[in-house]
């Protein structure tokens, strides 16, 4: 067996067998709501509250506190969005893609800075400040937050946040010995890049309908 090998499953020696299938299934569940986000399909929201709920789980025993509250809140978000992509803007139109305004975008950075100060505020009350990781959970946590708002508004700014997000999470999760979910993020990088194109390509086209 390659060193490669040898280095992919030692991260699992000591892991219990339901954590990594529950993490499979995390996965699965998770590239399937980033599919279909890119799609811009209504499911991206049932099969990311599936995934969302098994890591709120998963992190929580690993420590990344502020991930596990990312995936709290993307849970709340999902409820969220699907109301928002599902609501009506005329007789006809469902909400259609847009670009933020300036509006939403102070509205961004205020969620940007409030996510810091309050992971911050959490790390610290729970005293979590032993690690680097706590530092970029911080800040991914924070800029997952503003994506997923975005997000729900069918903004396309949103794969920005994700992109960035996801390439920072990719050796961060890898370093925590969670190396099926760096390869998820991996893989959301590649779709949040053609999610990205997908929506600027299709942004003024009238949206009849996200259920067909």
């Amino acid at each position: 067996m390659s060193p490669i090998f040898d280095w992919f499953f030692a991260q699992y020696a000591e892991v219990p067998t339901h954590l990594i299938v529950l993490e499979l299934i995390g996965v699965f569940f998770g590239f399937l709501s980033v599919w279909f986000s890119k799609q811009d399909n209504i499911l991206v929201y049932p099969t990311g509250i599936i995934s969302t709920a098994i890591f709120v789980y998963i992190l929580a025993i690993y420590g990344l506190l502020g991930d596990m509250m990312i995936n709290a809140y993307y849970f709340a978000m999902s409820i969220y969005g699907w109301y928002i992509w599902t609501r009506k803007v005329d007789d006809t139109h469902y909400t259609p893609i847009t670009k933020a305004t300036k509006s939403e975008n102070k509205k961004s950075i205020y969620i940007f800075i409030g996510t810091l100060v309050f992971v911050f505020a959490v790390y610290k009350y729970f005293d979590k400040w032993n690690n680097w990781t706590a530092y970029v959970d911080t800040v991914t946590t924070a800029i997952f937050f503003v994506g997923m708002w975005l997000m729900a508004k069918k903004k396309l700014e949103n794969w920005i946040y994700w992109i960035i997000g996801d390439i920072i999470s990719v050796p961060l999760y890898l370093y925590k010995g969670l190396v099926f979910t760096s390869f998820q993020y991996l893989l959301f990088t590649i779709i949040a890049i053609y999610g990205y194109r997908a929506w600027k390509k299709n942004l003024d086209i009238p949206e009849t309908s996200l259920l067909n």
